[in-house]
């Protein structure tokens, strides 16, 4: 799928500046290529692709910036999940782990949890 989204955005240029204005200072190569591919998935209308897309998001800044918000959000949870070990409440991995389907993660380091050590011990 990286060749795939390096494809995409090396064909939509405005798309690329879009997303990359979206990438954390400080995040690695590794967790941001993931998380690009994550929020390029789950977009949908959001990232501009053609020149009439400015103007149609001016239409509907307001709904569009929230639902941007929580794009990012969930990308952030679901890069943090994967690559931190961190955890959120069911409903929120739920919606995040279907929203990663088919995101192949090969480098991603792996984490006990403390259930599983409390379990190993008794």
């Amino acid at each position: 799928m990286a060749q795939e989204v390096s494809e995409y955005l090396s064909q939509n240029p405005r798309a690329a500046a879009w997303v990359e204005a979206l990438r954390c200072d400080g995040e690695t190569d590794k967790h941001w290529r993931h998380r690009r591919e994550f929020l390029l998935r789950n977009a949908g209308g959001l990232a501009p692709t053609g020149p009439d897309a400015e103007a149609a998001a001016d239409a509907e800044s307001g709904s569009r910036h929230r639902q941007l918000q929580q794009l990012v959000s969930f990308s952030m949870a679901w890069a943090n999940h994967v690559f931190l070990g961190c955890r959120y409440p069911q409903k929120v991995m739920d919606k995040i782990l279907s929203m990663a389907e088919g995101i192949k993660v090969t480098d991603a380091p792996i984490h006990t949890t403390r259930d599983e050590l409390v379990a190993k011990k008794g």
